[in-house]
């Protein structure tokens, strides 16, 4: 059996503005005259491990000390991004459910525990994915995580949609093919199938993968 593993960040959806609002919140709160951070910024460090945003964004302060801020300043984005007016990509819920009923449809991303529930949740296309994973559940990075999935729930083969390096880099790891969702956050090194629009997912033959 084939599955189609999906990122989020970029490839589902784009709460980057939301997740700004809810880390500003708490960084005016906890370190008062920090840098605001802004949406735009926040892509570059999104889809990266939760430690290496953590170093990226508070060089100066401990791992202990930056990964404690980085804790409630995800817990107060899971509660936003649940609810808030966060931009799911044009034709996602459309091509969501066309999908699933051809193949099984999974998540695996490197976000926080919480974070895929809440997309599920804002999107309302929970019904429509048989499992997901992240580091939070594993202790396991995304290639890792995109075999965990494909054994728990006997996939033969998978496809992984995403839109970075590090989305690529995790299906050479896992040995799985990767379609490139070229609007995302990022780029990618390398020949890969691409898509312009997240609808064009309805014209490839994932057999053929």
């Amino acid at each position: 059996m084939k599955g189609i593993i999906f990122d989020v960040d970029g490839t589902l959806w784009d709460s980057t503005r939301e997740v700004a609002v809810a880390w500003n919140k708490v960084l005016q709160d906890e370190m008062e005259g920090h840098e605001i951070l802004t949406a735009e910024g926040l892509q570059k460090e999104f889809g990266k491990p939760m430690d290496a945003i953590a170093e990226s964004l508070f060089p100066e302060m401990s791992e202990k000390d930056r990964m404690e801020l980085l804790g409630k300043m995800m817990a107060y984005e899971n509660e936003l991004v649940a609810v808030g007016p966060c931009v799911i990509y044009n034709g996602v819920p459309e091509t969501i459910k066309a999908l699933s009923k051809k193949y099984p449809l999974y998540i695996v991303s490197n976000c926080q525990d919480g974070y895929i529930e809440a997309f599920l949740k804002n999107s309302g296309l929970g019904g429509y994915f048989k499992d997901f994973t992240c580091p939070a559940y594993t202790g396991r990075l995304k290639g890792e995580n995109i075999r965990i999935i494909m054994e728990r729930n006997g996939l033969d083969e998978a496809v992984y949609v995403g839109d970075t390096q590090g989305d690529a880099n995790a299906c050479k790891e896992a040995e799985v093919p990767m379609i490139f969702a070229s609007y995302g956050f990022g780029e990618v090194e390398g020949e890969y199938p691409s898509i312009r629009a997240f609808t064009e997912l309805q014209n490839i033959d994932f057999d053929r993968l």
